[in-house]
């Protein structure tokens, strides 16, 4: 399709409107300006100003952010038209940051905040209720959030908007996603990576995403860089991205409002060719998709000056335009004439009510944008056809004998479960070009990975219907599978550990998200966000140094306790069961840890649920307890190649010390050692010392930074007999072997830390110590000569 352009007084554009139909928009769009306005600057007592403003009216803080609302009520106005008029199925990502006043406003328009929200009626009081609540303590943010009806994005982070459209829009083909992007916002490398989403959505398949990039000139206090480009370079640029632009330029409503409605038309028909043509005719070229470039002045409609200075058009209406409104008289008038031009009289009756030609142009019911079920998806959720877990559970005989990888064996899990959802199209695997490097590689035996781009003869597992989505964007797989999921569907994030970093700004506001929904009775919960973390740090001995990063569980865990759950399965069984329980789950973040490489297989698959029933537990078979008295010393692990090291210890100290009462617990679930008025899932006092003793020496080897196991255990009686081995930055290109020894966490490490820490152990077993430190000599000598892990190590295997 042609590049559309639309200016003010296009002969073109002017065709589409009548001025009848001009004056309904209009009077719709001042409205939304009028509450947008009200919400920032006004307490509830003179919503509809009856009277004078004076002081007292003014809320004694002013916050919120006026410079974006006009740009953003009139895509609101005009996505209202098509939506009624086209009966269209309709949500709207709305990026900027701060655009909470102008989406409450329209929500309270259409009547959907109301119905949400009965106490905030569509009258006079419910307006002042809305007025007052805004920014206000007890009230609501000032930007998009969980509280706002029809949102599934959080505005005041920016960058991610366009992903969460396109993960609305996957596997959702009659849904339309507008989504709204702040100049401010274009200048993210997350957003930036985004426009390359169009070459992942289907159009058979897959819904429709509408960008509209609002271009206002500036953010808070500079231009921004997309603004001030010319127009030729802007339209190759989104152009080069595969995007059509149709321009809609102006400051004078009438045409604004004819240009508008011009480029919504052109762009919607240009979207029902593309979809028409590859569901009826077949059509396999990529399309070149329409979206609409927004340019209109920052603050458009509020004060021009403000003591003498240029406002509108410029950075100083980004926020608050008139700064001492209860302090200056000059201001408060000023507000008024301002709030006046609206001409409140002609938008409301004498209750309060929206008159008709204001909400001439608002569709009615689910068509409403802040009543679209997907914008609240757990309306729409469906349990997954999850398959029974024995057709997938390897065989254990005897533990520690034979080896798999454990997240091979998940692919099986995730094939069926592809395969299951086949017809459904409701489950994804998103991931950063990883999915065969992390061995889940089977979904290709029923899924390709999602492409619409060129394909060569020498491409693997690409095709045009595909549900595994890779992008070499964490920043966007993760925006694409939370759209997903906050529209009523389920996925799986995988990735290697030490990059999921990339996204912690994103987890946390996820986190933030579920946290606040959970307590909004009319937010149904959503599928978990789940991430399935391999390549981790301990094999990546080949890739070195910078792989090596065990830091995301800590991030994680410092967030919301209700929301948060972190699993280190130490096998293939239990990280079977807990996939199993993740993907069944709702309202979490789950963080799964496990290895891809060969890894010792040490519980069956009922031994495995019931381990991870229990989070963490005494493994008996792996320990010299005689049950008649406490153990002298308690090894335990968290994560699997510390699991490993840990059965090693044992099994050493079994063959060198067996007059040692050693206990082996394993701990799979991280939130078990917090306690139990901290997390759902901690454990009491009484739990905790029965596991762990209340003063025995405890050896914790764990998978990730030490003083994370400090922090959840830090007010616990055994606290103070606690060792700690983790991850402590002595990384490097080495064996798999050396990691663990240059971070201490290595099996003879841990049988000399038991000898140090046991009450009169050291001396009796002095020569015991000695051995295993002319081990671990012996070691850094034998990899440089030749390359690889000692005989011991690497033919080791559990013998007890």
């Amino acid at each position: 399709m042609p590049d559309v352009p639309v200016h003010p007084g296009d002969p073109t554009g002017s065709q589409h409107l009548t001025d009848d139909e001009v004056a309904a928009l209009d009077a719709h769009w001042r409205a939304a300006n009028y509450l947008a306005v009200g919400q920032i600057y006004l307490l509830d007592d003179n919503p509809l100003l009856t009277e004078p403003l004076r002081p007292e009216h003014i809320k004694p803080r002013l916050l919120g952010h006026w410079g974006t609302s006009p740009g953003l009520n009139l895509v609101h106005t005009h996505l209202n038209r098509v939506i009624k008029a086209r009966d269209l199925d309709t949500v709207c990502i709305w990026g900027p940051g701060h655009g909470g006043p102008a989406v409450l406003a329209n929500s309270w328009l259409e009547g959907s905040y109301s119905q949400t929200y009965p106490a905030v009626g569509r009258d006079a009081q419910g307006m002042g209720r809305l007025f007052r609540q805004f920014s206000f303590p007890g009230g609501v943010p000032s930007h998009v959030a969980p509280e706002t009806p029809g949102s599934i994005h959080e505005g005041g982070e920016l960058g991610y908007s366009l992903a969460h459209a396109y993960g609305a829009a996957f596997d959702n083909p009659s849904l339309i996603v507008a989504c709204v992007v702040g100049d401010g916002e274009a200048e993210t490398g997350p957003l930036a990576a985004s426009w390359h989403s169009n070459k992942f959505l289907d159009p058979v398949h897959d819904g429709a995403v509408l960008p509209i990039l609002h271009l206002n000139g500036y953010k808070i206090a500079n231009p921004t860089v997309l603004s001030r480009l010319p127009r030729a370079e802007l339209d190759d640029l989104m152009r080069g991205y595969g995007h059509e632009p149709i321009h809609v330029t102006g400051s004078d409503p009438a045409a604004v409002h004819r240009a508008m409605a011009h480029a919504m038309d052109s762009a919607l028909d240009h979207i029902a060719i593309i979809q028409r043509t590859a569901r009826e005719e077949g059509v396999t070229e990529r399309a070149r998709w329409p979206m609409i470039v927004l340019r209109t002045p920052k603050g458009w409609t509020g004060p021009a000056e403000v003591d003498g200075v240029p406002v509108e058009g410029t950075w100083r209406a980004h926020q608050v335009p008139l700064a001492h409104v209860r302090e200056n008289p000059a201001h408060l008038r000023q507000l008024e004439q301002w709030m006046r031009s609206y001409r409140p009289e002609d938008l409301f009756d004498a209750e309060g009510r929206p008159r008709p030609l204001v909400l001439d142009c608002v569709p009615e019911g689910d068509r409403r944008l802040g009543a679209n079920p997907h914008a609240n998806g757990g309306l729409l959720l469906r349990d997954l056809p999850i398959p029974g877990l024995e057709r997938h559970a390897v065989p254990v005989d005897k533990p520690g004998t034979a080896l798999h990888e454990p997240t091979r064996v998940l692919g099986g899990l995730l094939e069926r479960v592809m395969a299951e959802t086949g017809d459904r199209r409701d489950f994804r695997l998103v991931g950063p070009d990883e999915t065969a490097s992390n061995r889940l590689q089977a979904v290709f035996d029923v899924t390709d990975k999602a492409w619409q781009a060129e394909t060569l003869s020498t491409d693997e597992h690409l095709g045009r219907h595909g549900r595994v989505m890779e992008i070499l964007s964490e920043h966007v797989c993760q925006g694409w599978l939370e759209g997903y999921l906050l529209t009523g569907r389920h996925g799986l994030f995988s990735c290697y550990e030490a990059f999921v970093h990339i996204v912690d700004s994103m987890v946390n506001q996820h986190i933030k998200w579920l946290k606040v929904s959970r307590a909004l009775p009319w937010r149904r919960p959503v599928a978990s966000l789940n991430y399935l973390l391999t390549s981790h740090v301990w094999r990546q001995d080949h890739n070195g140094f910078s792989h090596q990063d065990p830091g995301f569980v800590d991030h994680v865990l410092n967030k919301s306790p209700e929301v948060v759950r972190v699993y280190l399965p130490p096998d293939a069984n239990t990280l079977l069961s807990v996939a199993d329980h993740a993907l069944r789950s709702r309202d979490y973040v789950n963080v799964v840890v496990a290895g891809k490489q060969p890894c010792f297989d040490w519980l069956d698959l009922e031994q495995a649920r019931a381990h991870c029933a229990r989070g963490a537990g005494i493994w008996d078979w792996a320990g010299t307890e005689d049950g008649t008295r406490e153990p002298d010393v308690v090894l335990a692990a968290a994560g699997d190649v510390p699991t490993l090291e840990v059965m090693a210890a044992a099994d050493l100290l079994r063959r060198h010390l067996p007059d040692l009462a050693v206990r082996v617990v394993n701990v799979v679930d991280m939130t078990r050692l917090m306690p139990s008025e901290d997390h759902p899932h901690g454990m009491s006092d009484l739990e905790f010392d029965a596991v762990f003793t209340r003063d025995k020496p405890v050896i914790f080897a764990y998978h990730g930074y030490p003083w994370l196991i400090h922090r959840l255990a830090y007010r616990r009686a055994v606290h103070p007999q606690m060792h700690v081995r983790g991850y402590k930055e002595m990384g490097t290109t080495t064996t798999p072997f050396d990691m663990v020894v240059r971070n201490d966490l290595d099996r003879y490490r841990l049988v000399m830390d038991v000898i140090d820490r046991v009450p009169g152990l050291s001396g009796r077993a002095a020569s015991v110590r000695q051995a295993m430190e002319d081990t671990r000599t012996r070691h850094h000598a034998w990899i440089r000569e030749h390359g690889t892990d000692l005989p011991e190590v690497a033919d080791w295997s559990w013998t007890g």
